[in-house]
């Protein structure tokens, strides 16, 4: 839930589209589109604006943890004194007028965008969940199709950096045949940014068969991904309708990927660290038997 939770409003509406009724979908684009705005509207005046109940906006500021309109107001107002970027999650879609610089400028735009509101998406008491899973796991896969597949592929040469036992799978007929040959010791990792791609929920439902844990990164909070996925793991990210396989979901998506190896890396070290104290502990510990006997 979002509530309480300030800067991460704006992203989360957008990954929870998947859960919104239609009219809830009218009144998360009028604040997406307005958010300054918002702020300074009663809910008499957003419910004529957006033309639906005033039920349905208390709602939808309850699927948000939210006690209602007044609640959410008062968190969207700190989000955006501390945030002046926060409006900007829908100002940098790709129109076909835009010149080439534009363009360039957008597409770096998006890509800082997406990294702050994957920060922010991120459950981090399930980051470190995850990473356990992935610390203990006798063998790990990474599902992706199409640009998330590349991903995943990006993810198996990443992890096996670490000395893993990791390899991924971009083919649809594969994942279902190797899902299929696992057990309760592997972890699977379906990569889909929509949420929707069938092959690799397909492949996480299969692995779930044979007793495997399952991890979802994508960018939808309720899409159908997260039904088969013990954990969730949200990246940040919305693609307009010119940005198919978007720069700035591939770093969204590798960001996510990279936290998590950054802290098996630094766990690592710390337990090299503290043998190599216990080893020190125990030489001094022998010379001063040693000196103690002579």
């Amino acid at each position: 839930m979002v509530k309480n939770e300030i800067g991460r409003i704006l992203p989360m509406i957008v990954s929870l589209d998947f859960d919104f009724t239609k009219a809830e979908k009218k009144v998360a684009k009028y604040i997406l589109e307005n958010t300054a705005d918002i702020i300074y509207l009663t809910i008499v005046e957003f419910s004529e604006k957006v033309v639906v109940g005033e039920a349905t906006i208390i709602r939808f500021c309850r699927k948000l943890g939210f006690k209602g309109f007044q609640d959410f107001k008062m968190i969207l107002a700190q989000e955006l004194s501390i945030n002046s970027q926060s409006t900007r999650i829908v100002s940098d879609v790709l129109d076909t007028n835009d010149s080439l610089k534009v363009v360039g400028e957008k597409i770096v735009n998006g890509g800082e965008i997406a990294m702050q509101e994957t920060l922010m998406l991120i459950d981090y008491k399930i980051l470190a969940q995850v990473i356990k899973l992935m610390e203990k796991a006798k063998r790990i896969y990474f599902f992706g199709v199409a640009h998330s597949g590349l991903t995943a592929i990006e993810a198996k040469y990443k992890f096996m950096q670490l000395g893993m036992k990791v390899d991924s799978y971009i083919d649809n007929h594969f994942m279902a045949m190797v899902a299929a040959t696992l057990d309760k010791e592997d972890l699977v990792i379906g990569i889909s940014h929509s949420g929707r791609a069938v092959e690799t929920i397909k492949g996480l439902e299969v692995a779930k068969e044979q007793g495997c844990k399952t991890i979802a990164i994508t960018h939808h909070a309720k899409s159908p991904i997260t039904k088969v996925a013990d954990f969730t793991l949200l990246n940040g990210s919305k693609e307009g309708p010119l940005q198919g396989g978007a720069l700035s979901t591939k770093i969204s998506q590798l960001l996510v990927l990279e936290l998590i190896y950054t802290r098996i890396l630094m766990n690592r070290r710390i337990i090299i660290k503290n043998e190599k104290k216990a080893s020190e502990l125990k030489k001094k510990e022998r010379e001063a038997i040693k000196d103690y006997i002579s």
